[in-house]
């Protein structure tokens, strides 16, 4: 049962780390568009990064109590 709580931890953070390289990435080619818009979009950036990482952790906290 432990092998499919990893298993499910490592497809969670390849989730994680696809969603968040595609935000920054768009973040990046939006700044690059629009300069002036930086602080705007760094602020929405990292309230989508804090979004993805706490889904991570729900999933990460679930883990523990199934099973």
């Amino acid at each position: 049962m432990l092998n499919l709580k990893i298993l499910a931890l490592g497809i969670a953070v390849l989730g994680v780390s696809l969603g968040e390289g595609i935000l920054v990435a768009n973040i990046a080619k939006s700044a690059a568009r629009q300069p002036e818009m930086y602080g705007k979009l760094q602020t929405l950036m990292i309230m989508g990064v804090a979004f993805i990482e706490g889904t991570f952790f729900v999933l990460l906290a679930s883990t523990f109590f199934v099973g």
